[in-house]
């Protein structure tokens, strides 16, 4: 019973550190997405991040219509080099085209919001038995793995998403900004064919200011564009 109460005491503790951040930042947020020509809550919002660039942008819009960039955020740490993840242990902060299934106000690193590794193509191509996964972008300044943008930014952006009015938040991983001159400089890297297969989907978000609809080659994990 205590051991029950004390797990009580922990979530109502936890539920209030979103309404604690809410009221402490939430005139700072609605401001930002002001900022961008945008009303609050946002209809929806799409993420992306660039491991190289170590940056995080925030778009946000009307669904259906070209987003606007809201803000971009420096990464404070981010552990693994270029390449995706494909096994438990191995450090990397993944690559591909993902969603936020999970906001966690439990989180040892402020809040976090979880990335959606291992997805249909990881699952295919990462280690069967231990692909790793509990793979976030979070707060505070350490990671095995993982995203973090720091506490102030990482409030601004779960805020912005928690409140967006439509769902799944799609969230894509890239190396690094996927011009055609990025990949030529990346020649002879084993993952150049990877990352030739995310460019459609980078320079289709580039073209239209939308995230570009694919599935999954159920044969070999590819993404392909819709």
């Amino acid at each position: 019973m205590r051991a029950l109460i004390l797990l009580l005491l922990s979530s109502l503790a936890f539920a209030d550190k979103v309404k604690e951040v809410r009221a402490l930042r939430g005139a700072d947020v609605k401001a930002l997405v002001e900022k961008a020509g945008l009303s609050y809550p946002v209809d929806e919002v799409y993420l992306r991040g660039f491991k190289k660039d170590r940056q995080l942008e925030l778009w946000a819009g009307q669904r259906g219509r070209p987003l606007v960039l809201v803000k971009t955020y420096p990464f404070c740490a981010a552990s693994g080099e270029l390449g995706p993840k494909r096994k438990e242990g191995d450090l990397q902060v993944p690559e591909g085209l993902y969603e936020v299934p999970e906001f966690n106000p439990y989180s040892d690193y402020h809040l976090s919001m979880k990335v959606s590794y291992p997805n249909a193509s990881d699952r295919l191509r990462s280690d069967a038995k231990r692909p790793g996964g509990l793979i976030y972008l979070h707060g505070n300044c350490a990671s095995i793995g993982c995203i973090a943008i720091e506490d102030a930014p990482i409030e601004e952006v779960y805020l912005i998403s928690l409140d967006a009015k439509h769902r799944p938040i799609r969230f894509d991983l890239f190396p690094t900004r996927l011009t055609d001159e990025a990949l030529a400089a990346l020649e002879g890297d084993p993952h150049l064919g990877f990352w030739r297969e995310l460019q459609p989907a980078y320079l289709a978000f580039e073209t239209s200011k939308r995230p570009a609809p694919f599935r999954v080659s159920a044969k070999t994990g590819a993404y392909v564009l819709k």
